[in-house]
């Protein structure tokens, strides 16, 4: 990439994770190269409006350390194709102006699962990461783990429940099947968000109540005993897997104020694993990403089964948190790849992709 590129951070949304994502910008701003980046920040917030985040480009312009802890989605606000025009013009567009490029740092629903990558589908313009379908299918829990074990994927034993199928007895019927101790969570959403560990009938229960606060659906897993060890895996056609990096949870498992609050969790990267153990679980990282049709990034999430030595596959997330104690690129600096040279490499493989995509549907 030799041009200077329009780089559009998308970031905020209406989300349960809206501030995960501002923090994410902020450590994607600061790492971002000024010199062959324009960056136009824009911010949704939670009411679903979009905002020109000037305060956000000013601080890049006094320099990376001028940025804040988080970014703020306010600014003057307008429609997304107005904002998004103003960033530059999509390739194609005018044949004299620059690339632009979106990177939606949108966890969640309404910005992880389709929506948006459908709206930047239509708008002709780039983006990183999987398309609307990936995008759709690994951010919803249950299809996600239709379509995985349809691929062979060993996964804890689980079911789905929607709202309004709840009874007075449903909560034992589960405990009966899955066994206890058993984690419950929304189908939709991220970051342990709505996440409950239930050891009894009646915590099931309650857990139920909270995932359902959250979404219509969710699901019910069995719980493994094991190690946790996630995956990175970036690119298009031919997917390139980490080294693989271990959580070690600091409370009874990763949860959100694990993740964000109380930073107690031990992050060993790269994971204390023999070479047989690696080699398995990067295959296995690229066969998920690319059974769900992932593209571009995605951290591949498993439990290493103490028990059974084998991997348990646990879940796909295809926008990974960018934050200082994210996985994500911390594995791929550690197996050779610094944290600007990665933002290099998922613009690249977006301007591949569109490419490609404009090629077939322009027949």
């Amino acid at each position: 990439m030799t041009e200077r590129i329009n780089l559009i951070v998308l970031f905020g949304g209406q989300s349960a994770e809206h501030d995960v994502s501002c923090v994410t910008a902020t450590h994607v701003l600061r790492a971002v190269d000024t010199e062959r980046y324009q960056v136009t920040a824009i911010g949704i917030d939670r009411n679903g409006t979009w905002h020109l985040a000037e305060d956000a480009m000013r601080a890049l312009a006094a320099g990376p350390a001028a940025l804040p802890a988080a970014l703020d989605p306010s600014g003057p606000s307008s429609e997304p194709g107005t904002l998004m025009r103003r960033a530059g013009p999509a390739p194609g567009d005018t044949g004299t102006g620059p690339t632009t490029v979106v990177l939606p740092l949108l966890h969640g629903p309404l910005g992880e699962d389709g929506t948006v990558q459908g709206l930047l589908e239509l708008s002709g313009v780039p983006y990183v990461g999987s398309g609307v379908l990936a995008s759709s299918v690994a951010m919803d829990k249950v299809m996600a783990k239709v379509v995985l074990a349809q691929h062979g994927f060993v996964q804890a034993p689980w079911r789905s429940l929607r709202e309004d199928h709840v009874g007075p007895t449903t909560a034992s019927e589960l405990a009966a099947e899955l066994g206890l101790p058993v984690f419950v969570k929304p189908a939709n959403m991220g970051s342990s968000v709505g996440v409950s560990k239930a050891k009894t009938v009646e915590d099931i229960d309650r857990a139920l109540a909270v995932a359902f606060s959250y979404d219509e659906w969710v699901v019910l897993e069995a719980a493994v005993v094991g190690r946790e060890i996630e995956v990175a895996v970036l690119g298009n056609r031919s997917p390139r897997a980490s080294l693989p990096g271990e959580i070690v949870p600091g409370e009874e498992f990763y949860d959100y104020e694990d993740k964000y609050v109380t930073d107690g969790a031990e992050l060993h990267v790269p994971a204390p694993l023999d070479d047989a153990h690696v080699a398995e679980v990067q295959q296995l990282a690229v066969r998920a990403f690319q059974a769900l049709r992932c593209e571009g990034m995605a951290r591949v999430d498993f439990f290493l089964d103490t028990v059974a030595d084998r991997f348990v596959l646990n879940e796909v997330n295809t926008i990974p948190g960018f934050t200082p104690i994210s996985m994500y690129p911390k594995m791929w600096e550690a197996s050779g790849l610094a944290y600007p040279a990665l933002i290099d490499e998922l613009v690249r493989l977006a301007i591949e992709r569109h490419g490609q995509r404009r090629r077939n549907t322009g027949r």
